[in-house]
């Protein structure tokens, strides 16, 4: 691990901006050219032979790459022992951009750039194999550029690979290791869907997936059909590749934009608002007094209401959120609920998950940290809101969280709800309609 202020010959380290399973990416700054770059080390427990030919067979393949929307490789090579690949520093990543509600003809200029750079390496006869958010930089005037061909293959007649890439956006079959290039077009739908619907799919991948609702009214019919299509889990029924997909993006991109454009916020009938414009109106309210206090930056898979990260249930429509959709502001996620982790956590606070090995012995601080921990043994005793567990004793919560600028309280739980907006408890499912 490198640390901010070391020097790697004529870089000088700032931060850490990522870290995966095989190397981590630093923000560090050129004294000699005087700009700031992003400077990819793989990390020296995975440095044996075979890891040091996959970062070499990276390095000659962004080589051979000419595209607008494809991260250039400024240089390659050992620096003061240790071997380093410098790219060009973006703003931030689609997923950092996913993080805020993107409208549809936002959504359409980045994918069309995605989608045109996953085409040109195609053509190219270069299978990516680890399309995801992450991979996609953003750069000023909404330019997107696509990093880490770490494990691409060029495709032969015959490709076989070991299965890898992101467990989340990867293909069926790239998972029993024979991807092809209708595996990329496969993680292209799963993150178009995310752009567009807020949700991400999961195994097994049914049609209409989580968050239909919100997809069928803002995307014109044609381009629903074309995420359908590029989502099939046959793969004999996508598009058999990026080149073929990006031509029928094409055609649609247009229609797709005038349907965004004359999309109305409200219907009416017979001059009244209908029911589902009321449900919206009172989701905006909510969010506009308690949005932010709550962090219900998150969609529910089934309603599309706002949820918390935090919360066990939907408050709107009761369904139980066993496994957390969608991103996370804390560093790491339990593998068992997807919610956030922090690195100095042992236990999940969220589900009573297993033990985990602390990534680090030093105590993070968080302004979010509000409650103290009954257990007179417990070595930190800090806790965040709607905690269920300690995640340093994993001693049960006792304390009735409230929400902050609201009295209501759960009648089973006692735990603070929202009684004017929601239906039902997010902490414990218990219906909520008997207050009213």
């Amino acid at each position: 691990m490198l640390k901010a202020r070391q020097k790697l010959d004529k870089y000088r380290i700032e931060r850490k901006l990522a870290q995966g399973g095989f190397a981590t990416v630093y923000r560090a700054f050129d004294t000699i050219e005087g700009i700031r770059v992003a400077v990819k080390v793989p990390d020296p427990h995975v440095m044996d032979k075979a890891t040091l030919n996959d970062f070499r067979h990276e390095v000659r393949l962004a080589a051979k790459l000419d595209h607008a929307n494809i991260l250039p490789l400024k240089t390659a090579g050992y620096v003061d022992g240790q071997f380093v690949m410098v790219m060009a520093l973006g703003d931030r990543t689609l997923e950092d951009r996913l993080r805020r509600r993107l409208s549809v003809p936002a959504a359409l200029g980045l994918f069309e750039q995605m989608l045109g750079a996953v085409a040109y390496a195609h053509e190219q006869r270069i299978i990516h194999c680890d399309l995801k958010p992450d991979n996609f930089i953003l750069f000023g005037d909404d330019k997107v550029r696509l990093s880490d061909f770490g494990i691409a293959k060029v495709a032969l007649r015959t490709l076989r690979a070991s299965g890898s890439g992101t467990l989340h956006y990867m293909a069926p079959e790239q998972a029993l290791g024979k991807p092809s290039f209708r595996s990329d077009v496969f993680s292209l739908g799963l993150v178009f869907y995310r752009m567009l619907a807020g949700v991400l799919p999961e195994w097994p991948f049914d049609w209409p997936p989580p968050g239909f609702t919100r997809l069928r009214d803002r995307v014109h019919p044609d381009l629903i059909e074309m995420i359908r299509r590029a989502m099939e889990v046959d793969a004999k029924k996508r598009y058999r590749d990026a080149v073929q997909m990006y031509a029928v993006f094409s055609r649609v991109k247009a229609r797709a934009l005038r349907f965004a454009k004359n999309e109305t916020p409200t219907a009416k009938v017979k001059g009244k608002t209908t029911r589902r414009d009321w449900r919206t109106i009172r989701r905006r309210e909510f969010q506009r007094r308690f949005g932010k206090l709550l962090e219900t930056k998150h969609e529910c898979g089934h309603c599309q209401g706002p949820v918390s990260e935090a919360m066990r249930a939907c408050p709107w429509c009761g369904k139980l959120r066993k496994k957390h959709r969608g991103d996370t502001s804390f560093p790491a996620q339990c593998v068992r609920c997807h919610r956030g982790m922090k690195l100095d956590w042992r236990y999940c606070p969220w589900c009573y998950g297993p033990g985990f090995e602390p990534h680090s012995d030093r105590a993070y601080p968080d302004k979010r940290y509000e409650g103290r921990c009954e257990n007179p043994q417990c070595d930190r005793k800090v806790l965040m809101p709607f905690m269920r567990y300690c995640p340093w004793c994993r001693r049960k919560v006792k304390k009735k969280w409230p929400v902050a600028e609201c009295k209501d309280r759960c009648p089973s739980c006692r735990w603070g709800v929202v009684a004017e907006f929601w239906s039902f408890c997010p902490w414990c499912e218990k219906s909520l309609e008997s207050r009213r």
